[in-house]
């Protein structure tokens, strides 16, 4: 038996609080479902910048109203330190995924970005080491990596940032790693590849691959390719982000003041990404016949990613549940509901 099936089966039975920031965004959702269904209490921060209570309300229809009564919401900001106290009052594990995330909205507005994924950061870094939390696990980037030309991508070679972002979550390890050294308190960082999945926000300018283009094909909607589909990326199922969320924050202190991979290991083309949702689409009664428009490659880009997941695996026991084709599979039905509910 793996850790993690050992945790699923233990948890229920020795009830923790955890607090989850960016609980309306999309792997938020997704951790908060995973632990009200655990039967565990959770506290959850959102200010609703790029989170939706869509998610929330998603959520609750998916458990029971006892566990959902497990949850305390707190409308705040991570930018203000009060609100970051607040919410670390009598929290156990501490899992940090709110942040402004995409590349290009970075560039577009560099300041905001550094305002919430930096300072935001250090508040939440001050404001569990101040609750003494048993654990602090936050949402790292592969973005870190930057120009390095290796792969796969190894945690401790990384290169020049290539955006704004990228500066953003290679500061919060800089400061994770002060922290430890300052002030003994240990966390563990999760560089996610490519994260997909349901509740993933198929609109707007800064959506993700997958939902952006699921979308544009259910509608019968032109798909646009950035590069000339030769870019590759290590794309990650949102159950196999969760595992390793929850092992990470029970993880021993030996496991701590790290940086893990967290991704299939694999490399995926966006040509091949394409075959792979219109063929999924059509085993779901949706028949895309439309060939992608390609066009110019995307600022601040890299041409391909792929994770080393080993250290994640020797250490957490991390082993991922779902490749890029059998994630696809599962997430599909939730994105067809999605846009055949709407008028």
């Amino acid at each position: 038996m793996t850790r993690y099936e050992t945790l699923l089966k233990t948890l229920p039975n020795d009830a923790k609080t955890w607090l989850i920031t960016g609980i309306a965004g999309f792997i938020g959702s997704n951790l908060l479902e995973t632990l009200l269904k655990l039967d565990q209490r959770v506290v959850g921060l959102d200010n609703f910048s790029t989170g939706h209570q869509r998610n929330l309300d998603e959520v609750r229809q998916s458990v029971s109203k006892e566990q959902w009564s497990r949850l305390v919401f707190i409308e705040a900001d991570i930018r203000n330190l009060e609100d970051c106290h607040r919410a670390c009052v009598g929290v156990d594990y501490v899992l940090h995924q709110a942040a402004l995330g995409s590349v290009p909205r970075s560039i577009n507005d560099p300041i905001t970005s550094n305002e919430t994924n930096i300072g935001g950061f250090l508040n939440m870094l001050v404001a569990a080491r101040d609750a003494k939390v048993s654990s602090f696990t936050y949402a790292a980037s592969s973005s870190t990596y930057g120009d390095h030309p290796g792969l796969p991508k190894v945690e401790d070679l990384i290169g020049k940032p290539l955006s704004p972002y990228a500066v953003t979550k290679y500061v919060n390890e800089l400061y994770a790693d002060v922290f430890f050294r300052c002030y003994e308190f240990g966390t563990i960082g999760l560089r996610y590849f490519n994260v997909f999945g349901k509740r993933q926000d198929p609109n707007g300018a800064y959506a993700a691959v997958i939902p952006k283009w699921t979308g544009a094909m259910i509608n019968d909607e032109d798909v646009f390719m950035n590069g000339d589909g030769e870019t590759s990326r290590d794309f990650c199922f949102i159950d196999n982000a969760v595992q390793a969320n929850l092992l990470a924050a029970t993880a021993k202190v030996d496991a701590k003041n790290e940086i893990y991979n967290v991704a299939l290991g694999d490399r995926t083309s966006l040509n091949e990404l394409f075959s792979y949702l219109t063929e999924t689409l059509r085993d779901n009664g949706v028949h895309y016949l439309k060939e992608p428009i390609y066009r110019d490659f995307r600022e601040g880009d890299v041409r391909h990613s792929q994770a080393d997941i080993s250290k994640a695996r020797k250490y957490l026991d991390y082993q991922p549940l779902y490749n890029i084709r059998s994630g696809i599979s599962q997430a599909m039905p939730w994105y067809i509901k999605l846009y055949k509910s709407k008028p």
